[in-house]
Parts: structure tokens; C-alpha cells; sequence
């Protein structure tokens, strides 16, 4: 059943991009794939990698990542059982770096930048804001829309002033612009660059390669817009060392576990942005 008064089409477009977001997002669920990467591991050596949680914290984390299809579990014997990544799983690998290369050009944080895994997870973070899939794709295909138009679009069996507190942490997040009260909505810089990142996302939940982004009929088309305004990551955190360079859709994930796994691994993570959101 459609959930918005967009074409059936785009609708399950929408549809298949926040489940796979809601797939990753979950805490710990992007460090867990990274630490698969390579040779399957036992129980025991993922664990080690994710040394600042406990047995019971794992286990249910690692069962969920299974149940989603991203990660399987190989029983060689009753003694021996290795986890490691689907074909699924490691075909959506490749959209990490091109979340961090949105976030080094649209996060700003105050005292220096993030180590890639924890830009990755903020980014998630701004993505899965409820709603916030549906008004991206408005906003990108129509450039201005009000928020009662909005409203009839993406919620239209709600209330229409409803659309209002998903919009507002939108431009609070960065993503989106509005000129002030009464004004039409539109995507800022950062919202329009995201497209590589949707585009991707919409390709692997479709089971096509992620090159086909170059193609989306909505993200796959670049777009003029203003002067990116940063939005500010509300955590002090490490500098990171090893920053993957900017890629492209068509670009091969010449990246390495390690660039992004590496301060995940040695240091008890830091928690994302609060449920408030960054501030501006």
C-alpha cells in the first residue's frame, strides 16, 4: 500500500532506500560490517574487534544483520562457526565512502574532523529522520515546494500541518532551506549532494549495480544550488587520520577496512548526535 501520494514507482523507490537506511543505521550495525571485512570470522574474533561490547550486546546485533541478509553464518562443524558478509552485504560496502565524501564536504564540526566511521554514522543519523527520505525526494524533483504541498504529497492521510516539525529538522540538519514563514521549501547544497549517496542506495536495494546511480531519474541528475551551509556535528571527537579520498558512483571502493575501521577498533566510540540534531 503506498505511503504517500507520489507515483506507485517512486513510492517503492522511497520505500526500498529506508529499509536499507534502517537495515545499517541501528548503533554498532556499520562498525560490525566493517569488521567482517576480509575472511569470514568466528564469534570470538568479532568480538574482539568490537571489544567495548558485551557477549549480549553482540549477539542480538549480529543476528539482526543476518535476518536482514547482509551477513551469514557458515557452521563447518559444531565446534566451528565463521560470520562474514552475504553478496549483499558486500555489495552495499561501497557506499560508505561515498557517505564519508558527502560528509568532508558537508559536516562541520568544532574542533577538526571526525574519523570516517563516525561521520558515516551521523550521516545515517540525518537520513533516517522520520520522513525525511520522502521530502528529499520532493524537494529534489519539484526544486520548491510549500508545506502544505509537501504535505499533501508525502503524508497525505495526515494532517497537513504535521509535515511541519520533519521540515524544520530538515533545514536544521542542513539539508533543506526555506527563505522564512509561509515560503517555499527547497533542497540546500547538502541536501542536493546527496544524490550519489540515494542514488547508490536506491540502485543496491534494487539489486542493480551501484553505477546505475548515474541513471536515477531523481538523484541522477546533478542541480544548481546556493552555497553549501555546513551543518555542525554537536560532538568534540578525534581528528581522523585516514579519510578515504572522494569517489564516484562509477568509481571502484579502492578503500581499505582499515581507513575507516581503524579508531573504532582502539577506542570506545563516541555516540552519535543527539536526538535534537546538530546545531547550525
Amino acid at each position: 500500500m503506498a505511503t504517500t501520494a507520489l507515483p506507485p514507482d517512486t513510492d517503492a523507490d522511497i520505500a526500498r532506500v529506508t529499509e536499507a537506511l534502517a537495515m545499517i543505521t541501528p548503533r554498532w550495525n556499520v562498525r560490525i560490517l566493517l569488521a567482517l571485512w576480509g575472511r569470514p570470522l568466528r564469534y570470538s574474533e568479532l568480538a574482539a574487534k568490537m571489544s567495548w561490547l558485551q557477549s549480549g550486546q553482540l549477539h542480538p546485533k549480529i543476528k539482526s544483520l543476518c535476518d536482514a541478509g547482509l551477513v551469514e553464518r557458515a557452521e563447518h562443524d559444531a565446534r566451528h562457526v565463521t560470520y562474514g558478509h552475504t553478496q549483499r552485504g558486500a555489495a552495499l560496502l561501497p557506499v560508505l565512502p561515498m557517505i564519508v565524501t558527502w560528509a568532508e564536504e558537508h559536516l562541520e564540526t568544532p574542533d577538526g574532523p571526525l574519523p570516517a566511521i563516525e561521520q558515516i554514522e551521523d550521516s545515517l543519523t540525518l537520513l533516517t529522520r522520520r520522513h525525511a527520505a520522502a521530502i528529499l525526494w520532493v524537494l529534489k524533483s519539484r526544486e520548491e515546494v510549500s508545506g502544505r504541498a509537501l504535505a499533501r504529497i508525502v503524508m497525505p492521510s495526515s494532517d497537513w500541518t504535521n509535515i511541519y516539525p520533519p521540515l524544520r529538522q530538515l533545514v536544521a540538519d542542513g539539508l533543506a532551506d526555506t527563505d522564512g514563514m509561509g515560503r517555499p521549501y527547497r533542497l540546500s547544497a547538502a541536501g542536493d549532494g546527496l544524490g550519489p549517496v540515494l542514488g547508490a542506495l536506491s540502485a543496491w536495494s534494487a539489486g542493480q549495480p551501484l553505477d546505475e546511480a548515474a541513471q536515477h531519474p531523481v538523484w541522477g541528475h546533478s542541480q544548481a544550488k546556493p552555497a553549501p551551509r555546513p551543518w555542525i556535528s554537536s560532538q568534540s571527537r578525534p581528528a581522523s587520520t585516514a579519510i578515504p579520498p572522494a569517489r564516484t558512483p562509477q568509481s571502484s571502493p579502492a578503500w581499505h577496512n582499515r581507513d575507516l575501521f581503524s579508531h573504532a577498533a582502539t577506542a570506545h566510540p563516541k555516540a552519535a548526535i543527539p536526538v535534537g540534531g546538530p546545531r547550525r
